[in-house]
């Protein structure tokens, strides 16, 4: 029997201590860290090098710490379309997470740095990213959903449609959606069917794209 294999991952944060922390989650979690990066330019030059299945980079790195990060990531999307991109930030900010998924929600992910300490969650995280689907954290989701817009259709949810719709743009899929809320799977279908039909949004089966449909529906 072929051993499976391991997702490789480049990570590109300025802080050594976070940085090797991460290492020995992913490491300890089955993955196959291939390169570490403390700047912008060095994580690119390591993405071309190793064609990593996923890149997990820090938004504000050095010279300036303000969005290089953020760029860089921006940049392996455009030229590197087979690798995922994780971002970690410290804090929520959610014009942040819209610019990186302004054209596709296909790959990537946007995690508070908190998220790390829950390993299973974060390696949960990375492997979808991989997969091609999305990961966002929940906080940045709570803000996108809360935008509030004139004649809101947001405002048509239910309490329980609202949180469906959260958990949906996080990147769950019917049945963790109906694991986390504690209710059928079928309950769950009903819930999408019609949070799709009150965002005139077009239900679609894969959860990228359904995390895409809601964030185009947030940017309008």
């Amino acid at each position: 029997m072929t051993e499976e294999r391991k997702l490789r991952v480049v990570i590109a944060e300025d802080s050594v201590l976070l940085r090797e922390g991460v290492a020995r989650i992913l490491e300890g979690a089955g993955f196959e860290v291939v390169g570490q990066s403390s700047t912008a330019d060095d994580l690119l030059l390591k993405v071309r090098s190793y064609n990593p299945d996923v890149a997990i980079v820090d938004i504000r790195m050095p010279p300036s710490h303000t969005d290089e990060g953020l760029t860089a990531a921006k940049t392996i999307r455009a030229e590197h379309e087979d690798v995922g991109v994780l971002v970690l930030s410290q804090y929520v900010e959610p014009d942040y997470a819209l610019e990186l998924l302004a054209d596709d929600a296909e790959g990537v992910g946007y995690l508070l740095k908190d998220r790390v300490a829950d390993v299973g969650e974060f390696a949960s995280a990375v492997r979808r990213v991989a997969d091609g689907g999305s990961a966002l954290d929940p906080a940045i989701v709570t803000q996108l959903v809360g935008r509030r817009r004139d004649d809101d259709p947001i405002e048509t949810l239910t309490p329980r449609e609202r949180e469906v719709l959260e958990l949906m743009a996080e990147g769950r899929s019917n049945h963790a959606i109906a694991q986390r809320l504690v209710v059928t799977d079928r309950a769950v279908e009903k819930h999408v069917t019609s949070i799709f039909g009150k965002l005139g949004l077009p239900a679609a089966a894969e959860d990228h794209r359904r995390v895409l449909a809601v964030l185009a529906f947030l940017r309008a």
